[in-house]
């Protein structure tokens, strides 16, 4: 709801505040007294076209301000949220727009720097303007859906039914595409994985190979020196006295005294036959290590083949040796995969298709029911034309299906309103068809018929009187205040009847400033300034007993 305006120089408007409240406010005066300069001032806040003419003579920069009351819950919040300007719940949403003479400008939300893009964003959730040359709000087609959808009041349920069934055919047609994706990659690279397993196989490296070659071609680079080597040493222990012997007949000896001497010469005993042991582990040692040293060179030759052969395969697949065993086993998984994954493609194209066929089902349902809302709508709207004086007037809710390129969670369904003001003419667009007040009207009986299911709570209507007058006008009075009962609603109007349905009576004038340059205020009006200024819409310029008269009772006729 909007809160408060605060004009500075613009146009004729030197400065101006104003305060708003729920409910019908109505803004009147003579012709050329500035009311177009209102809602041109508020246009500027949400977003509008800036021009430098707009700036007063003599200033060196507009401002303009306007608060909106908001709820939490409210889309503008989330708007706010999702450019990085939330703000406190409770406090208002203030949009402010400045313009210099030079016609550069400056937007600000909540008194930080925005674009004017944001404004307009914000302003489009905030407030509907509704004039002889709107094209926004319903005169979008690309807003007729979700304003049908909003009036079926059955529609929820099919439109949640048929957003998941769109969700799970997505889902689909991505685990689709990947498999087929993944599938071609694997296809380009079938060549190489066959090439990496007849390598591989051809090699057939082992785990632990590369540690066991790199100490055999140590042993084997200095073969010579540890065969003398190991030689000397089994000959220390083998000549010229056989020491194992020694070892074990002096043990024998002490074996025999050993009870007699006690428990010393046990224990000496024990290293005897300890140190016997030993030496013969270390015999049979060096024996071996001489029997695995191979002094053939062709056996060198042989070991470092091989360890380089496995080492130049781990640098050709970016792996160390020990893992060439596990890539050769991939690459077979690899392999074996290509001709398992047609079967799988096989099977999420034809999940596709289900899930395809499961949302069509629910789209197609979505659309009966947005049928039945259309005629539905129809003939709402239709009960609120004749009392607008478009009783010759068609309007008609049509559904187009698109192409399947186009479907998504909200159906397979263009809506579009159209209209027809003349008996046997065809229905087209509201915005070609319809002349600006009957424009205006539609917007009206539009509006009377969704009030409750719209999310924009401030409504402007400019002129949407204009050339009425007697019961018709009395008619869209008591439309805006019905209207009233439900969002806030605004109407710049030049009847009386409207004009007596207000909950909230602004009066547009001209003044003239003390440097002699005109300029125009806006005056809250009291019930008998109310009579006034109603009287003067009633009888012209010169305001007559009867015409207060009359303008009283039109006042108590409508609680005013």
């Amino acid at each position: 709801m909007l809160s408060f305006l605060s004009i500075r120089d613009v146009v004729l408007i030197e400065s101006l505040d104003l305060t708003f409240g729920p409910g019908l406010g109505v803004l009147t005066g003579e012709t050329g007294a500035g009311k177009s300069i209102l809602l041109d001032s508020l246009g500027l806040a949400l977003g509008g076209r800036a021009d430098s003419g707009l700036v007063r003579k003599g200033a060196a920069r507009l401002s303009v301000t306007a608060g909106f009351a908001a709820p939490p819950d409210h889309p503008a919040r989330a708007l706010l949220a999702e450019a990085g300007l939330e703000a406190d719940p409770d406090e208002p949403v203030v949009l402010r727009r400045v313009v210099n003479a030079d016609g550069r400008g400056r937007a600000y939300v909540n008194d930080q720097a925005a674009s004017v893009g944001l404004l307009r964003t914000l302003g489009r959730a905030l407030v509907e303007i509704h004039g002889q040359f709107d094209t926004q709000g319903l005169l979008d087609p690309g807003t007729h859906g979700a304003v049908l959808d909003a009036f079926g009041e059955s529609l929820g349920e099919a439109l949640a039914a048929t957003a998941r069934a769109h969700a799970t055919w997505h889902e689909a047609v991505k685990a689709r595409r990947a498999a087929e994706e993944s599938l071609a990659r694997a296809r380009a690279e079938e060549d190489l994985l066959r090439a990496t397993v007849e390598d591989l196989e051809a090699l057939a490296p082992q785990v632990g190979e590369e540690a066991t070659l790199a100490e055999e071609r140590a042993l084997l680079m200095n073969a010579e020196k540890l065969m003398e080597g190991l030689n000397s040493a089994l000959a220390a222990l083998s000549t010229p006295t056989d020491v194992g012997g020694a070892l074990r007949q002096s043990g024998r000896l002490l074996d025999r005294i050993a009870p007699l001497a006690g428990p010393a010469v046990e224990g000496i005993v024990q290293g005897l036959e300890r140190s016997a042991v030993e030496l013969e582990e270390a015999r049979s040692s060096l024996e071996a290590l001489i029997g695995r040293l191979d002094l053939d060179p062709s056996r060198l030759e042989s070991v470092e083949e091989r360890l380089f052969a496995l080492r130049g395969e781990a640098r050709k697949r970016g792996c160390v040796v020990d893992t060439l065993p596990e890539l050769l086993e991939d690459t077979r998984r690899a392999l074996a995969a290509l001709d398992g994954d047609t079967s799988r493609l096989d099977a999420l194209a034809r999940a596709e298709r289900e899930a395809r066929a499961a949302y069509e089902t629910r789209a197609r349902a979505l659309s009966a029911e947005r049928a039945r809302a259309a005629r539905a709508l129809d003939k709402a709207v239709a009960a609120e034309l004749a009392p607008l004086r478009l009783d010759k007037a068609r309007f008609c809710t049509t559904l187009e299906e698109l192409p399947e390129s186009q479907w998504g969670p909200r159906g397979l369904d263009r809506v579009t309103f159209l209209v027809a003001t003349n008996p046997g003419a065809d229905p087209g667009p509201l915005h070609k068809i319809a002349s600006g007040g009957e424009l205006s009207r539609f917007m009206l009986a539009l509006k009377v018929v969704l009030a409750a299911d719209g999310t924009v709570s401030t409504l402007i209507f400019d002129e949407v009187d204009a050339g009425l007058g007697g019961a018709t006008a009395a008619a869209v009075g008591e439309r805006l205040a019905r209207l009233g009962r439900v969002v806030q609603v605004l109407v710049v109007t030049h009847s009386p009847q409207v004009a007596a349905r207000g909950e909230r009576h602004f009066r547009v004038s001209k003044v003239a400033h003390d440097e002699g340059l005109p300029g125009t205020t806006v005056s809250t009006l009291d019930p008998p300034a109310r009579i006034e200024e109603i009287a003067r819409m009633l009888a012209g310029a010169e305001i007559t007993e009867p015409a207060r008269a009359a303008a009283a009772a039109l006042l108590a006729g409508n609680g005013g």
